[in-house]
């Protein structure tokens, strides 16, 4: 993931085995451009849904082992072939893009969740599928990280998503802790937004946790890489806590020092 927009995607990550680095990037584009369309600029719903329906009609060309008509998707359709990626995950990614776009809301945590399956955990697959590691368990524990890492995302950018129309905390949870979303747009950071956010909190750390044997599981750097990416996705709780979950004022971001932290905690997956 890109600092912008997929902040844990290994794209660019000196860790990577080398030979992965295209396959990877290949992906990241793909997602990437998507996640743009449904984000970025000033379009109508009407011309996001249509663009992104484009990117359903290059993905079905590969799946009929047709031509893609775009130089993204041709690329896209040498590393599918090349590595036997599975199609589903990429239709995944754009059912969930497509859902930003018309979907601003949640009503409890079962409907994030299947959102999070659909925009985060396809990552996940795919990656373990290039590293041919893609077994039940571990799928398991790599779906558990990812959606971790989708809502860690959501917890550092309440602020960000508002201003774009969108709110991904539950609203039976809002409603549960006493906040409203004329606190959210008032950026007013008081004990019932903090409790929220605790519980946010911790339930996004359990998961994470439960996903911490992967890391042991894959070996050499590519272990190494996954054990940095749960200490890094750990380490944003831990500095959300750190101030006290107010959002509004203080996004929290990884500095150069929080990689040495991760670093030392990733040898012994000790977090």
């Amino acid at each position: 993931m890109s600092v912008d927009h997929y902040e844990n995607f290994p794209v660019a990550s000196i860790l990577m085995p080398k030979h992965l680095r295209k396959p990877v990037a290949a992906i990241y584009h793909f997602a990437r451009a998507a996640d743009d369309i449904a984000d970025e600029g000033d379009l109508p719903d009407e011309e996001r849904l249509r663009q992104l329906a484009e990117f359903r009609a290059e993905l079905a060309r590969i799946d009929e082992n047709k031509t893609p008509l775009t130089p993204l998707f041709r690329k896209l359709a040498a590393e599918i072939q090349q590595h036997a990626l599975p199609m589903q995950p990429f239709y995944d990614l754009l059912d969930a893009f497509s859902q930003d776009v018309v979907k601003k809301r949640y009503q409890d945590f079962s409907d994030l969740l299947d959102y999070c399956r659909r925009s985060a955990n396809p990552v996940g697959t795919l990656l373990l599928h290039l590293y041919e590691e893609a077994t039940p368990v571990n799928l398991a524990y790599s779906n558990a990280i990812c959606t971790s890492l989708q809502l860690i995302n959501f917890w550092q950018d309440v602020q960000k998503d508002y201003a774009i129309g969108r709110i991904y905390l539950p609203l039976d949870e809002l409603a549960q802790y006493g906040v409203s979303e004329a606190q959210i747009a008032q950026c007013i950071c008081d004990d019932a937004w903090r409790r929220l956010m605790q519980f946010q909190v911790d339930r996004a750390r359990a998961m994470m946790l439960s996903g911490v044997p992967l890391g042991n599981i894959l070996t050499g750097r590519i272990g190494l890489e996954m054990r940095m990416i749960i200490a890094g996705g750990l380490r944003i709780l831990d500095k959300l806590e750190n101030i006290q979950f107010d959002i509004f004022r203080h996004r929290p971001v990884l500095r150069p020092f929080d990689w040495i932290i991760m670093l030392a905690k990733s040898a012994s997956l000790r977090f």
